[in-house]
């Protein structure tokens, strides 16, 4: 249980320092950012369950005020913006990806790729999307077009989150706790 709640808090505090990273702000006012890097590995390498409580801790955190979002964003207030629909997607995103790693018993590298994928990239968009028509006032076939720039990113971020997974599963394979 001890070492849960260590990986939980681990893998928030990866979420906070990926928010680090310099963000590229897009008209939408929904920044492209290394966080969701970060959503796709909580549940890659913690599964469903405790990776959904790893982002949920970033998110208390962040929704009490603390500067970890991008940009040193954070309070209640990133609920009223465009990117309320990626926030809210944050946890469901890294519990999917966390699903899919746990129940697919196949190699951990394409397992891995195509669960962030899945969750990280198809899932997260869409609330993200819905989050930024709903906020923004437009219609989804606008607020998708708005969306298409974070494409290409999280597609290298999915790659990149099977990778890592690979790599920590090699190097402490107790340490994967989607497969354990």
């Amino acid at each position: 249980m001890e070492k849960h709640l260590t990986h939980i808090a681990l893998f928030a505090a990866l979420i906070a320092v990926l928010g680090l990273v310099p963000k590229i702000d897009l008209a939408s006012g929904v920044p492209i950012t290394a966080q969701s890097l970060g959503i796709m590995l909580c549940g890659t390498v913690l599964g469903a369950k405790r990776g959904a409580l790893a982002v949920l801790l970033f998110l208390a955190l962040t929704l009490a005020g603390l500067p970890l979002l991008s940009g040193g964003r954070g309070g209640l207030g990133v609920l009223a913006s465009p990117t309320s629909g990626y926030v809210i997607g944050f946890p469901i995103a890294a519990f999917v990806t966390g699903m899919i790693v746990e129940n697919w018993r196949a190699p951990i590298l394409p397992v891995a790729i195509i669960a962030a994928f899945l969750g990280g990239l198809v899932l997260l968009n869409t609330i993200g999307i819905l989050g930024m028509a709903y906020v923004l006032d437009k219609n989804l076939a606008e607020a998708s077009l708005l969306a298409l720039p974070f494409l290409i990113g999280d597609l290298i971020k999915s790659v990149l989150a099977g990778f890592i997974t690979q790599a920590i599963a090699r190097m402490r394979p107790d340490a994967l706790l989607s497969r354990s």
